[in-house]
């Protein structure tokens, strides 16, 4: 980041970011339950496990059953562009450098609105810190969206409970009346009044929803 802690963003990139956290609710991917995305998917509120073989190492995280791969064998690049990026890994000493390319550029890093283009490109670094934590540090890079690239790190922690495992979150189950309220013959919600706030709802039908159009004829 730049030395009073912002992201160093290209002008035109940056109002996008702020036209994004004004419209957040709408525009963030991971209220419509999308793959999170690397790194987001490395420091959101849900566990993930970390599976290491002889050339791969497995990531699965509970956040919409996303995964990802490390190769550290030679693989082709994927046929397309990917919510997770393409992950090759090596080791340097106890480091697990990781390589991350390939990205679609519909990813957020996180709620406020902060966004990369397809161009981003990941150098990630896992070190032990403890045989129960590890430092994750990114380096971030995209010309298209920032002016240089910048650096976010933090420690990971294992989770020591008992027989702890990964578990899904069924997110779409809470976002199928944002997602898909709209195609509803009647609105299922047109009113909702809580102890200290009262919300009258209209659904608005987005422009051009062929899905819509379909259902309707």
């Amino acid at each position: 980041m730049q030395g009073d802690g912002r992201i160093p963003y290209r002008p035109e990139a940056l109002q996008l970011k702020q036209e994004n956290g004004d419209n957040w609710i709408d525009r963030d991917p991971e209220l419509k339950c999308y793959l999170p995305g690397t790194p987001r998917a490395m420091y959101m509120p849900y566990p993930f496990q970390i599976v290491q073989g002889t050339n791969k190492i497995h990531m699965n995280f509970a956040f919409s059953n996303a995964a990802r791969v490390i190769h550290l064998d030679d693989v082709e690049l994927p046929p397309d562009y990917t919510y997770m990026g393409h992950s090759v890994g090596r080791w340097e000493g106890d480091t697990l450098i990781v390589e991350v390319t390939d990205f679609n550029g519909k990813n957020w890093f996180d709620r406020a609105g902060n966004h990369h283009s397809e161009a981003l490109r990941l150098t990630e670094r896992y070190s032990a810190i403890t045989p129960d934590a590890i430092w994750y540090e990114v380096t971030i890079t995209d010309p298209e969206t920032f002016t240089e690239p910048w650096t976010i790190a933090m420690p990971i922690y294992r989770r020591l409970d008992p027989n702890a495992t990964v578990l899904d979150y069924p997110c779409i189950e809470f976002a199928e009346e944002f997602l898909f309220g709209n195609l509803r013959r009647e609105p299922l919600v047109r009113r909702w009044e809580g102890e200290t706030l009262i919300v009258e709802i209209t659904r608005k039908i987005p422009p051009g929803d062929s899905l819509y159009e379909w259902y309707r004829r």
